[in-house]
């Protein structure tokens, strides 16, 4: 990142963008002493244990160690990369951008534009097949009998993918595209062990997915009426463009309606959100080519508080409504869920009673509880034991994951109102079934056990702290303590850059430390001390002890390396007396005082 943007124009907008003001517009903060404290909006938990720290600018979280400065905040609250988090604050901020040159930067944005371009044309080619060719008839009869209009089809620029093994790699090489940038696109796959490739997307209606500034970054492949291929839909494989758990389709056509209303509906399929766009309702969005997860649920909260989940009628959409309660909860985004009745999904709703008629299935959406009670209520025989417990426990599991007692309690009655029981002995029935949920032993993880190995211990971790709240410590220190004494490199690194000055001559400041550093958990450990509420007492005096102690495990250690060496058969008497030399100069430079360096410049 450095190079990218001049430091003093990433300083003038860090200072333009004050944290408490960007992160409260977004999450409650509360003030707790100096700080301020917030349950975190990057993993769910009970306790808050987000701090934000006015004075040095950072935040920090002790639960899942994410920290950083606004910078880091906004790239990773809203899922964007540096550039767009500095272009988005220097916006807010109504600071103008001047790029550095910088080699790195422009071949990733140099192989970013090009496949924007060869997306675009093949967006083009695709279209143009679908509107004009005769092998584009089959598509556009499809579409046809789906009630797709002409309007919508130039809207959402829909095409034809010819079903010819060759057809995209003859149309890459009319256009002068290298081979390799098609498959890097997306759109050609290599075959096995050669140098040969085939077109993706063959035989198929296509629908472009755009990224929120209407740029094609990938594609979706339908299946056609008669074809032989199983497979219902292809997608575009993850590319430098496309990360299929942060895209939405239509959210370029969607997001200024979702603004204004103030909430989104999320269904499951193109057509489905194209019908919804083109009757009248287009605070609409899709997920694309995964289930809906916890990236699209932070996308949507950019633009809206409370989602709608209009999913198939059928049991695989029905399922699907209950399991992204996890993602959205943890969001923080209000949930209601719109049934559509069997057989119907939005599509064939809105072909056979209007857009006025879905609407009104939007307005009176339930929310989530009260769906998720009535389909428990569906699916188990409320008349027996069996049936009344497995609603208890499914309601308690649920509700239980909110942390909310007022809506526990409030569900525990509703629930018992259902099933004709005793309201207490309900309540007291949902909340043994949620002990036992929380007795049950956590699930194996997926992924290995996270590697602290990089953690510092505490005497360095302490001398960090010092070095980064307490600038009238740093004259001395650059003096007096040599950063090869600092075994852990994170924190030797760290440092070494904050005893140097700018180019005014001041010491460098952590907020600035934070994106000079690129090594992993860097920013972690920065704002970790930055957040530590411990009080540090008499710090002059405690950097001179910490200093002290790591110079003479130091010498412990070059003198453990000597004894090794001493003894051993092949050393002349002339080196032994040497070596023996040495450990007598290390000792005694470990019983004196600390003493300045020989060259006080790092």
């Amino acid at each position: 990142m450095a190079g990218l943007v001049a430091p003093a124009t990433l300083e003038q907008i860090r200072a333009a963008n004050d944290i408490i003001d960007v992160i409260s517009a977004v999450v409650p903060l509360k003030r707790a002493g100096a700080s301020f404290v917030a349950l975190c909006p990057f993993h769910r938990e009970r306790t808050p244990s987000f701090h934000v720290n006015p004075r040095k600018q950072t935040f920090h979280c002790y639960g899942c160690h994410k920290g950083g400065d606004v910078f880091t905040f906004i790239r990773e609250y809203e899922t964007l990369d540096f550039m767009e988090a500095v272009k988005r604050l220097a916006e807010r901020a109504r600071i103008s951008l001047e790029f550095e040159k910088d080699p790195q930067y422009r071949e990733k944005q140099f192989i970013k534009e090009k496949l924007f371009e060869i997306n675009e044309q093949i967006t083009q080619r695709w279209h143009g097949c679908l509107l004009s060719d005769a092998a584009g008839q089959r598509a556009r009869e499809y579409l046809a009998e789906r009630g797709v209009s002409d309007e919508a089809i130039k809207l959402f620029r829909l095409g034809f993918s010819p079903d010819a093994w060759d057809d995209t790699i003859n149309w890459a090489k009319s256009k002068s595209f290298d081979l390799s940038s098609v498959e890097q696109a997306g759109l050609a796959i290599r075959k096995e062990g050669t140098n040969d490739f085939y077109g993706r997307f063959r035989g198929r209606l296509m629908f472009p997915i755009c990224d929120d500034q209407g740029r094609v970054i990938g594609f979706s492949g339908r299946v056609l009426p008669g074809s032989n291929d199983e497979r219902k839909y292809v997608n575009s494989p993850e590319t430098p463009l496309f990360i299929k758990s942060r895209v939405m389709f239509g959210l370029d056509k969607s997001k200024r309606a979702i603004l204004e209303k103030q909430f989104a509906v999320v269904c499951e399929g193109q057509l489905d959100l194209i019908s919804c766009f083109m009757a009248g309702i287009q605070n609409i969005v899709a997920p694309q080519g995964t289930a809906f997860t916890s990236e699209h649920a932070r996308i949507i909260k950019r633009y809206a508080n409370e989602v709608v989940l209009c999913f198939d009628s059928d049991e695989a959409g029905q399922k699907a409504a209950v399991r992204v309660l996890d993602d959205l909860l943890g969001s923080g985004l209000a949930i209601r869920v719109a049934t559509v009745p069997a057989p119907h999904d939005p599509d064939s709703y809105i072909k056979n009673f209007g857009a006025g008629a879905f609407e009104e299935l939007i307005a009176k959406a339930e929310g989530f509880f009260d769906y998720y009670l009535n389909r428990l209520c569906k699916l188990n025989d409320i008349r027996t034991d069996k049936g009344q417990q497995a609603v208890l426990a499914s309601m308690a599991e649920a509700a239980q994951k909110t942390n909310d007692p007022a809506l526990v309690d409030r569900y525990a009655q509703k629930t018992a109102a259902r099933l004709g029981i005793n309201a207490l002995s309900a309540l007291q029935k949902f909340k043994s079934a949620a002990a036992r949920q929380a007795s049950r032993p956590a699930p194996e993880p997926d992924q290995p056990p996270e590697d602290l190995s990089w953690r510092p211990n505490n005497q360095e971790f302490w001398l960090l702290r010092i070095l980064l709240l307490h600038d009238e410590t740093l004259d001395w220190t650059r003096a007096h303590l040599h950063p090869d004494w600092i075994v852990n490199p994170l924190v030797r690194e760290i440092v070494e850059d904050r005893l140097k000055t700018d180019a005014d001559g001041q010491p460098v400041q952590p907020a600035a430390i934070l994106y000079r550093i690129s090594a992993p958990n860097a920013q972690a450990l920065i704002t970790e001390a930055l957040a530590e509420q411990r009080p540090i007492p008499r710090p002059d005096e405690q950097l001179v002890e910490i200093a002290t102690r790591l110079r003479n495990q130091s010498i412990d250690r070059e003198v453990a390396v000597l004894n090794q060496t001493l003894g051993h058969p092949d050393m002349t008497p002339e080196e032994t007396n040497s070596v023996l030399q040495e450990l007598s100069a290390l000792r005694a430079a470990k019983r004196g005082p600390l003493v300045a360096l020989a060259s006080a410049a790092l």
